[in-house]
């Protein structure tokens, strides 16, 4: 695929493209006219990750809240002189990724001290304008897992990662966790790619995993599903949903949803206020930040009652998935 590195592309083209619709919309944000929001993608827009970002702008741009534009497949090298850029011409918030450029991107905001910045990291806000979020899906991954649980012929279970950093470890140990709740002699088997966009990595670490026992996938990335369709097992997908790619193969989706996020922060602009936040909670369930999607005549009919009754007490606050940022063994 080509990466246009630098190049700027309008909001002329439908969300729909990327087949993630959002759960919710961001709460409307009352404004005199739309405020000029750049996206700065590190992989493609295509990236599950980036897609959920990039739907939930593109929606807002059709509400007519922002004025939106964004440069996709930024290295990391460059990142850092992709979001001056984005600055100097005038973007009043930048939406992005500190994860491998965490003082890179710290340095650029104190540059711009009347730009704000919502970027995903591992770290804390900073300032008044450097906000913060984490991909916090957790919550779905532990439904899907009880999902998973029911269906396993060899209860050995395979999870394909990007990197080992907080929120990629919370979510696979989101996923175990529902696993095990349902079936406790379980068997996992984790790696990680070392990468955030590289397809072909991802599915030969899947098919490996299969060759080791695994009947089911959880695909923390892009390319897991193929490795399940190629060998005919089920699979799982995190982000966005893959059900209708792969119609045979995914029957659950740890579905997150950016929007509650960048409706926090455009709020908080329009009020006055500081955007130097961490705006992870609105990513929870109760929120509307995620939630399961699954194809339910793919499912054991008595394995959905469960899974419901945990999906209710969630949302009400009743049940709270444990958060756990330790590499998963």
């Amino acid at each position: 695929m080509k990466k246009p590195g630098l190049d700027r592309r309008t909001i002329l083209k439908s969300g729909a493209a990327l087949g993630a619709a959002s759960l919710l919309p961001a709460p409307m944000v009352m404004a005199q006219a739309p405020i000029k929001v750049a996206g700065v993608h590190a992989s493609p827009v295509e990236n599950a990750w980036n897609s959920r970002l990039h739907v939930a702008m593109l929606e807002a741009a059709e509400r007519g809240e922002i004025e939106y534009v964004f440069s996709e497949g930024i290295a990391g090298t460059d990142y850092a002189r992709a979001m001056r850029e984005f600055a100097e011409q005038g973007a009043q918030v930048i939406v992005g990724e500190a994860y491998a450029v965490e003082r890179e991107a710290r340095q650029v905001a104190g540059d711009y001290p009347e730009t704000r910045f919502v970027m995903g990291s591992s770290g804390k806000p900073q300032g008044d304008n450097f906000g913060t979020f984490g991909t916090w899906n957790h919550e779905a991954a532990y439904l899907c897992g009880m999902l998973a649980g029911k269906m396993s012929q060899s209860g050995v279970f395979g999870a394909v990662g990007a990197i080992p950093i907080p929120e990629v470890n919370m979510l696979i140990n989101g996923f175990r966790q529902g696993v095990d709740a349902v079936r406790p002699d379980a068997k996992h088997l984790i790696n990680f790619i070392g990468t955030f966009f590289d397809p072909p990595k991802a599915r030969e670490a899947g098919l490996a995993q299969i060759d080791s026992g695994a009947d089911i996938l959880f695909g923390e990335r892009i390319g897991t599903a193929d490795a399940a369709k190629e060998r005919g097992i089920k699979a799982v997908g995190s982000l966005t949903d893959y059900s209708e790619r792969y119609p045979e193969t995914v029957f659950s989706n740890a579905i997150w949803n950016f929007g509650p996020i960048l409706g926090a922060a455009l709020a908080d602009r329009a009020a006055g206020k500081s955007s130097g936040e961490d705006y992870t909670r609105f990513g929870l369930m109760k929120e509307g930040g995620n939630d399961i999607s699954f194809v339910a005549s793919m499912v054991p009919e008595d394995a959905i009652a469960p899974m419901e009754e945990v999906r209710a007490a969630i949302k009400a606050g009743e049940f709270e998935v444990d958060i756990n940022f330790d590499e998963p063994a």
